[in-house]
């Protein structure tokens, strides 16, 4: 039975007792419904029987004096159902009681753990124990972290002894259930109304304690393993991306989940091609004629053939033409695009007709001077 069934039904009314009702009361009372609504004497009647084990559970809390009054304390605590308070400007609000003790469930932090100790009875199963998360770092080239790999990543972290199977005690020996938890790895330490829940100083939180534990894990039941495994890294990661991959981390205990695996990823640089987001970048160099007359020019692709791109005339240095779909794939599976950056080079050496046409253009253009606006607008500044 869970905390809040236990302090939502009102045993009192089941039994159609008084709350200060005598313990010889409730007991002739209990006898009497008993003999009423027995099955022997209904048999076929479903109503009849749940009836009888609603009395049932009934007398089982209120005829023994500490669980009566732990009941007691705990429904004049929250009340029937619920807890009811006032709000802003002395509205009243209220909310479900089932919802105070969501979530507990282990490792999940509920209030629940709080009254643990309060309403179970006798010893309890330790909680399964999640396994740790494990951290390891991969390198991967330029063109792996644009298109994906799947790379074996060997990582070290802590699993169940393989010596002793778990357990922590020496071969031929067990280990024995923990007498201050009763094998629970937690205790209750009661303030007043409640009882808030620790782990077990005694067993460390395990439940059990070894007298004899085993030489190659000295009793913690734990040991590191070592594994390799096939690590599937998405396409487009970033250099110093952090992925997550959910259950690759250490093993749990008890049947707990398994931890989870951070993988950091390192990306190397690539001699040509560089990045922005989804988005390659490349620069690519063009001459003279073709930045001033325009033309086609080639560009390379990471991984494919070349692509042609329109150099439009009077093209300046440091424009960017855009090859889309040639860029890093995206999570949708679709891919960013290519930006191509133009370079002007200068020749370092010129003579013969090249020389000679270069100084018809300087002749032909002497007239322009292409630092005028920067003159004007220096002035008028």
């Amino acid at each position: 039975m869970s905390t809040k069934d236990y302090v939502e039904k009102d045993y009192y009314k089941v039994l159609g007792v008084p709350k200060d009702a005598t313990t010889t009361e409730i007991k002739k009372t209990y006898r009497k419904l008993a003999r009423e609504f027995h099955p022997d004497a209904n048999k076929g009647d479903a109503k009849a029987e749940e009836r009888f084990k609603d009395i049932s559970e009934a007398y089982d809390v209120l005829s023994d004096e500490k669980r009566r009054k732990e009941y007691d304390e705990a429904r004049s605590l929250f009340g029937a159902g619920g807890m009811r308070g006032q709000g802003a400007g002395g509205n009243g609000y209220s909310f479900d009681f089932g919802d105070l003790f969501n979530g507990s469930q282990a490792g999940n932090g509920g209030i629940g753990d709080m009254f643990g100790g309060l309403f179970n009875r006798g010893g309890r199963q330790a909680q399964p124990r999640r396994g740790a998360d494990v951290e390891t770092e991969v390198t991967l080239s330029f063109e792996e972290a644009v298109d994906g790999a799947t790379v074996p990543l060997r990582m070290t972290s802590q699993a169940a002894c393989r010596a002793c199977a778990g357990t922590g005690a020496k071969a031929g020996t067990t280990p024995r259930v923990c007498p201050t938890c009763v094998g629970a790895g937690t205790v209750s330490r009661g303030q007043g109304a409640f009882a808030l829940s620790e782990p077990c100083r005694d067993c460390k939180g395990r439940g059990m304690i070894v007298d004899d534990p085993c030489p190659d894990c000295h009793g913690s039941g734990r040991a590191s393993s070592a594994r390799t495994m096939q690590v599937r890294i998405p396409a487009g990661v970033q250099d110093a991306q952090r992925i997550r991959l959910k259950g690759k981390g250490a093993q749990g205990e008890r049947g707990g989940q398994p931890g989870d695996l951070y993988v950091t990823v390192h990306v190397t640089t690539h001699p040509v091609f560089g990045r922005k987001g989804d988005n390659l970048t490349v620069t690519v160099p063009v001459s003279f004629p073709e930045a001033a007359l325009g033309g086609t020019i080639d560009v390379p692709t990471l991984n494919g053939p070349s692509v042609r791109l329109r150099l439009p005339a009077g093209s300046a240095n440091g424009l960017t033409l855009r090859a889309r779909g040639k860029g890093a794939t995206r999570k949708d599976g679709t891919r960013g695009d290519l930006l191509v950056t133009v370079e002007v080079t200068v020749p370092q050496e010129t003579s013969g007709e090249a020389l000679t046409a270069l100084e018809q253009y300087r002749d032909a253009t002497a007239s322009e001077d292409p630092r005028a606006a920067l003159f004007k607008a220096a002035e008028g500044a």
